[in-house]
């Protein structure tokens, strides 16, 4: 006879299993056991599936589950809901999710969070959808999240935690161990503590490791390191993530502009911030906005892509007045029709290789005025040499496919130069574009196919146009 598990006792036994294979997908059997929770309205079981979970597999279990049963998963634990969970999901996800609760419990949960976790959560919200949650918090609270709220998107502000330990350079080591031990509410991660006047001027910082090697007796002051990092709340994120790579840091000290200590950036918020940004940019370079998500509706996906996709055909038009142009040497030489896409199609490859590689580099300030010259002497030289191996490779295919070895000359000079316009393109448009104080990943693509088809076309065609005199 079969025995039946009961989701009950199924739940237990996950509980304490790891949710992921070895490809660190989550496990179809842990959604199918969610959803038979869910139809069985098993709040208890479901509570203690989830009590030992990750917020990062919580989140992962939400994004398998449909709407109605994310925001069922969600109803069903309550208070036990772990809403660091949302910030493991994407914005839309997010969105549907907060939709279905009241701000009040939008509020209890996000009071459990660290600031820079809240913020991130409340900023992608309504105007009056944030200010309904914001008067249901306790007054330290809004006024934390208000205050962090302030400072622009995307800025060191925004990104940072206020949860810090922060002594007055009249205490002793001894006085801040005691401290440490003592205090109710501390950070719960830190591997640094702050120094600061009475006007919260830093002074400096003591690391913990130095702390607790030195004698008790000891002042702040003899121990304190002046020298440090520090990031200004307005900077961008960005520029304070490259700060972190360049100099390996585990956090870093936020201030103001009268130099006070408001917050610190810590390696967890800066992996974040690399992520976003990484992500910003391979969007960009496929011509797709940074907000949009695969969990996006139709109608939203397709009317944010349209733009580019539009911008593309007005560009596409520019190549075709160039094919026009050789109406009659195309319909003289039908070979010249056919080997035509080969040249801006290899052109287009070329310049999407350099135009990638130098997008990088100014997002991590690897390319700037200084060298600029070297690396667009690398890439010309760079088309140049394969714009040679390659005019060689398809010349011979197409002077024995056409029995023609004048159509192979031809094709392989325009190879040459449009693998080396390609290369120039690729790194010059975003050069140019950075210059302008506009995003070369969101702008490049673009112009530079442009180039490439309008050059391969043309070269191709006049090369031929003189080669066989047409």
């Amino acid at each position: 006879m079969a025995v039946t598990t009961s989701p009950a006792a199924m739940a237990e036994e996950w509980r304490d299993k790891d949710w992921r294979d070895e490809d660190g997908e989550l496990l179809p059997a842990v959604v199918s056991l969610v959803q038979s929770i869910l139809r069985a309205d098993d709040r208890d079981s479901l509570k203690s599936l989830v009590s030992e979970a990750h917020e990062a597999d919580l989140g992962a279990l939400l994004v398998q589950l449909d709407a109605e049963d994310r925001s069922r998963v969600v109803s069903l634990l309550g208070a036990a809901f772990d809403f660091n969970a949302l910030n493991e999901v994407d914005e839309t996800i997010r969105d549907e999710i907060l939709e279905d609760m009241a701000p009040a419990a939008v509020a209890e949960g996000i009071s459990t969070l660290e600031t820079d976790d809240a913020v991130a959560i409340l900023e992608d919200l309504d105007e009056d959808d944030r200010t309904a949650i914001l008067d249901e918090l306790s007054a330290a609270d809004s006024f934390a999240l208000r205050r962090a709220l302030d400072y622009p998107e995307g800025s060191a502000g925004r990104r940072m935690k206020d949860e810090f330990i922060a002594v007055p350079p009249f205490w002793t080591v001894g006085q801040v161990i005691d401290h440490l031990r003592e205090a109710a509410d501390l950070p719960d991660d830190f591997t640094e503590v702050f120094v600061v006047d009475p006007g919260f001027h830093l002074q400096g910082h003591i690391r913990l490791d130095r702390l607790l090697r030195t004698k008790r007796p000891v002042l702040v002051t003899d121990i304190l390191e002046e020298e440090m990092h520090t990031v200004g709340a307005l900077e961008d994120q960005e520029d304070a993530a490259l700060l972190f790579e360049r100099y390996n840091l585990l956090s870093a000290p936020v201030v103001d502009e009268a130099n006070r200590l408001v917050g610190v950036l810590t390696v967890d918020d800066i992996v974040d911030v690399i992520e976003e940004e990484a992500d910003e940019d391979i969007k960009a370079l496929g011509g797709v906005k940074a907000d949009e998500e695969i969990s996006d509706s139709v109608w939203t996906t397709a009317k944010s892509r349209f733009r580019w996709l539009l911008i593309n055909l007005v560009t596409a038009f520019l190549a075709t007045t160039v094919l026009k142009s050789f109406e009659h040497q195309l319909e003289t030489m039908v070979a010249l029709a056919i080997l035509a896409p080969i040249v801006a199609s290899q052109g287009g490859s070329a310049a999407t290789q350099t135009m990638t590689v130098a997008v990088r580099a100014l997002a991590t300030r690897a390319l700037g005025p200084r060298n600029a010259w070297r690396i667009v002497r690398r890439e010309v030289l760079v088309g140049l040499f394969n714009g040679v191996a390659f005019a060689l490779i398809t010349g011979t295919v197409a002077s024995f496919w056409f029995t023609n070895a004048g159509i192979g000359m031809v094709i392989g000079l325009a190879l040459v130069c449009n693998l080396v316009a390609g290369s120039l393109g690729g790194v010059l448009v975003p050069l140019a574009l950075d210059r302008m104080k506009v995003d070369p990943a969101i702008a490049s693509g673009p112009f530079v196919t442009t180039v490439t088809d309008v050059t391969g076309f043309f070269s191709f065609l006049m090369i031929a146009t003189w080669w066989f005199r047409l």
